[in-house]
């Protein structure tokens, strides 16, 4: 292309620095998104029944997302939001994500605690949907499952030292 030289776009290609790549900073998971179907519901199985802290609580028409984090764990929070409000969906993409949603295999999420068993225990008794009651899984972790009100799967690992 043009003297005798190869192509090349005209964005200079090299190799980037440490500084200026993402392994070269320090990033966190700041927020996780999970689709709530009665903002109500989800509301107080964070708050209530997983002990979370309500951080935000936004409406707009008739649509909710809130914003619930574990306590002493700031930068670290969960955002439960009505899925059919994303822009450009049309009806029949709508349905199938509410379909997969009301199964359970949509969404999920991997929570730990120091004691499974007694957090187990206490999601039973506030009548959560279990999925699987505490087990030493072959591949090194112990954990449960349990669903929150909208489908979404809950893993929650026990914390090892």
């Amino acid at each position: 292309m043009g003297r005798g030289r190869p192509y090349r776009s005209r964005i200079e290609k090299r190799t980037p620095d440490a500084a200026t790549t993402v392994t070269g900073m320090q990033t966190t998971i700041h927020s996780s998104f999970l689709p709530h179907l009665e903002p109500e519901q989800s509301l107080a199985f964070y708050r209530d029944v997983l002990g979370y802290e309500v951080r935000l609580d936004v409406g707009y028409e008739d649509l909710r997302w809130i914003t619930v984090g574990p306590a002493g764990q700031p930068d670290t929070a969960i955002v439960l939001h009505p899925p059919a409000a994303t822009p450009g969906l049309t009806d029949q993409e709508r349905t199938t994500l509410l379909e997969l949603i009301a199964k359970g295999s949509y969404f999920g999420i991997n929570l730990a605690t120091r004691d499974l068993d007694a957090t187990f225990a206490a999601l039973e008794a506030a009548g959560a949907e279990i999925v699987q009651e505490p087990i030493d899984q072959d591949y090194g972790v112990r954990d449960c499952a349990v669903r929150d009100p909208a489908g979404n799967l809950i893993r929650i690992q026990q914390l090892t030292d």
